[in-house]
This record gives structure tokens, C-alpha cells and sequence, in this order.
């Protein structure tokens, strides 16, 4: 399946018959039909769903149904697991057969209306689980303007490293900590060293920040010893969804040398219930490019597919939210805005650099982008950016300001893609919440 072809399910006139997914500010109108897992409660088992308006259309419902056929009945049979991972590992003709007989069913003047009518279940009735079992977790680091305006507060005459523009740099993170959006954690606690000091203190860490990232789930894997030639990389991607990794940027600072990140980053990772696929996401595709005077990528990070619309105008927001606004009926306050069409490194190139040592991505394997940040201040993805690294207390609304995060503070992703004569295409959205550290010392 090429993800940037254009199809029916593209349509800016088809509506649903279900109301809700005809509003103008709808993230889920009948041409974006993301997937994930839910149960309406504790008793349920989970299951796959996709979005519609403001309803989910239970997958197992309509298996039993029997309503779709071909492929798009294989795929809804695998879709009726807890987790997603046997449906990603289909591919995308499976997911996409899935997605066109959906649109035909939800579609107004369906045939089909009477009996998915009561596959429905009310978004506000569920709860969600992970999307699927990720066996591995790459962070990358994608955003020059970010790796700039980091690398200036620590290098300000060399803030890029020799090879940021050469190869996309990422580690692997931990996966055993990644939750739904909702999470709350207890602040962390570890290793620092304060200004002008020797030695390493221990507590809890007093530079807590967000990252505004993208995640992109792995469909049918590749194997091992077998690299992903970068035109044929997005076929391996299942959909895209929000993902906020959370870091200890004083536990980092002291951490990170030798071998990068660590307990800095691994106590918790956050991402949105719903996967958005890169189907939907097609009408929204623009050409890769950069600035004349950068390196021309090396072959294997350059193809021609790539070239032509490997960039995607995904809009991103980041809003908090305090105890004290809570309390007092505060809404979130927006911190920054940015597109991810601002990435140095496509999703991809991500993939073909993942894969060209012959490593082996498995379906539900999650990639983070990196931090997302855009060219003008105002667009940086972290709080360590927009504070200048701590110099320069941000405000959120009422008589508050942050540096970096403090307990209690909810931090709320959204993200969108809109374009005139097309339909918006809404990711929802992912939410933490900041806990106070636990005060029981390590035996």
C-alpha cells in the first residue's frame, strides 16, 4: 500500500450517521478512523476499537456481526485481541481493508447502519489500555531546532555534534515503563550533582521536564539481518500517536556521558490511546527538503518516495495544567505549538537508519521522534528550552510560573493535521500527572 495515495476515505464530503463525527472540531471525523484498545469496564476484556466521533465501534462487536469480509474480515479478527500487535503484523493491506470497510459502514445512507448501530460504545464510557505489547522502545532525537537550542545552553560556540546532520541519533529506551495517557508517577529520584559541588547528592530530581514527541508503531516487522530500504520503510509503520517522554534533566546532566540517557528517562514514558494511521494522514503529506548548505543524506537515508512527501504537517500543542488551577477552575494554559513537518529526519529515515545494521523491528515496537521543537522560540518542546535551561520562569496563567515541572502538574499533548479542503484529522490526546516522590529510601 503506498501511505500517500489518495482514496475514498479521503473524501472532505463524506459524513457519518454518526452525528458527533460531523462537527467541524471533531478529531475523529468518518476519514480518520484511528484504532485502540478498550473496555467499557474493570470486568470487560479489552479489545480493539476504532474512533468515530465521539463513540468507539467495538471491533469484536462486529465480528460477531459478521458483517465484512476478505481482508477486511481477517483483520478484524485480529483486531479482536487485547492488544494490536497480531493486527499491526498483517501490514498494511490488512489494516487498510480494515479502515475502507469501516468508512463504508459508518458512512451516511450505509446499509450497514442498522447493524453496527449497536457495535457503539461511548468514548466517555471506556477506559483504555496500551494499543499493544511493545517488546522495544527507540527514542530518537529528529528536531534540529530542539538538539540546537539544548546543545546551546551546554556548547553555545558548537551546539550540534559532528554528526547530528549525518545520522539520526537515538537510544533504546525502556519499555516496561510506557503507560496510557492518565499515568501519574512519583517524581524521581537519583543521582546529581549541584552547581559548583564535587560530589553527587541523591534525592529527588528538581529539573522534571516533558518532551513533546510523536510515536510510530511498528507493523510487520523485518528480518533479522535484513535492512529496510527507506522507500519501502513507511510499509513497516502501523500509525502514529502521541508520546511524551518525560525526563530528569539534573539526574541526565550527571548520567549521560558515556553511554547516554538512563534513569533519566526510564521511570516513565506517556502516549495517546489512539493510533492514527498513515493513511489518514496522506491529504497532509509535504516533500522533505533542507537547507542547501547541509549534507546530502547518505544513499541509504535518501529515496526518492522520501524526497517527494516524506515530511507530514502534523500540528502539536502543550498545555498544563496545576493543582492550584485545578482548584480554582483554571483551564490548561498552552505552553508552545509546532509541526512536526520542522523534523530534521523523517519517520522514514528513522526506520532505514534503525534497520541498516540488519537490526530486526518486531510488530508494536514503539519509535519516539525526539523531542519536537520548531524554528521560533515560542515552538520548543520542553520546558528546559522555553525556561532557557532553568534562567527564565515560564508563566502558565494566574500568578504562577515554571522552570520545570512541579507535583501535581497535568501535562496535556494535542495534536492535529488541517488543510484547507480537507477534513481535520485529530490524535485526541495524551495526559500525565506529576506525583510527589515516595519517600521511602532504597534498603
Amino acid at each position: 500500500m503506498n501511505c500517500t495515495r489518495i482514496n475514498q476515505t479521503h473524501d472532505a464530503d463524506a459524513r457519518s450517521w454518526v452525528a458527533s463525527a460531523n462537527n467541524a472540531d471533531c478529531d475523529f471525523p468518518i476519514q480518520n478512523l484511528p484504532f485502540a484498545v478498550f473496555r467499557r469496564n474493570g470486568t470487560e476484556r479489552f479489545r480493539g476499537g476504532i474512533a468515530i466521533g465521539d463513540q468507539v465501534l467495538d471491533l469484536a462487536a462486529v465480528a460477531a456481526a459478521g458483517v465484512f469480509t476478505a481482508d477486511a474480515a481477517a483483520a478484524l479478527a485480529a483486531a479482536c485481541a487485547t492488544e494490536l500487535n497480531s493486527l499491526m503484523q498483517l501490514g498494511p493491506r490488512f489494516s487498510g481493508a480494515l479502515r475502507l470497510a469501516s468508512f463504508e459502514g459508518l458512512r451516511e445512507g450505509a446499509s450497514l447502519q442498522s447493524r453496527l448501530q449497536s457495535c457503539l460504545v461511548p468514548q466517555s464510557a471506556v477506559e483504555f489500555s496500551l494499543p499493544a505489547h511493545i517488546g522495544d522502545y527507540t527514542d530518537f532525537y529528529a528536531s534540529i531546532h530542539h538538539a540546537t537550542a539544548v546543545g546551546r545552553l551546554f556548547r553555545p560556540d558548537n551546539p550540534l555534534t559532528p554528526n547530528y546532520k549525518w545520522l539520526p541519533i537515538g537510544y533504546h529506551g525502556r519499555a516496561s515503563s510506557i503507560g496510557v495517557s492518565g499515568q501519574s508517577f512519583h517524581r524521581p529520584r537519583g543521582q546529581r550533582l549541584p552547581a559548583g559541588e564535587t560530589r553527587p547528592v541523591f534525592g529527588p530530581s528538581q529539573r522534571l521536564d516533558y518532551e513533546l514527541e510523536l510515536g510510530f508503531f511498528i507493523g510487520s516487522g523485518n528480518p533479522r539481518g535484513e535492512p529496510v530500504a527507506i522507500d519501502a520503510a513507511e510499509s513497516h509503520v502501523f500509525g502514529v500517536c502521541l508520546l511524551n517522554d518525560w525526563s530528569a534533566r539534573d539526574l541526565q546532566a550527571w548520567e549521560y556521558q558515556p553511554l547516554g540517557p538512563f534513569l533519566a528517562k526510564n521511570f516513565a514514558t506517556t502516549i495517546s490511546p489512539w493510533i492514527v494511521t498513515l493513511e489518514a494522514l496522506a491529504p497532509f503529506r509535504l516533500p522533505f527538503s533542507r537547507s542547501n548548505t547541509d549534507p546530502e543524506p547518505l544513499p541509504y537515508l535518501n529515496g526518492s518516495t522520501n524526497s517527494a512527501a516524506g515530511s507530514i504537517d502534523i500540528r502539536l500543542e502543550v498545555y498544563i495544567q496545576s493543582t492550584a488551577m485545578c482548584s480554582q477552575g483554571l483551564p490548561p494554559h498552552r505552553l508552545s505549538a509546532t509541526s512536526f513537518r520542522h523534523s530534521y529526519w523523517t519517520m522514514a529515515q528513522l526506520i532505514a537508519h534503525h534497520t541498516v545494521n540488519g537490526c530486526n523491528l518486531q510488530a508494536g515496537d514503539l519509535i519516539g521522534s525526539g523531542t519536537q521543537s520548531g524554528p521560533e522560540p515560542e515552538e520548543a518542546g520542553s520546558l528546559l528550552e522555553l525556561s532557557g535551561g532553568g534562567k527564565h520562569p515560564v508563566p502558565i496563567g494566574g500568578s504562577e510560573s515554571r522552570t520545570f515541572l512541579e507535583d501535581g502538574d497535568t501535562v496535556t499533548f494535542r495534536a492535529s493535521c488541517e488543510r484547507t479542503g480537507r477534513a481535520r484529522i485529530g490524535f485526541g490526546e495524551v495526559s500525565g500527572r506529576v506525583l510527589p516522590p515516595l519517600q521511602r529510601d532504597p534498603a
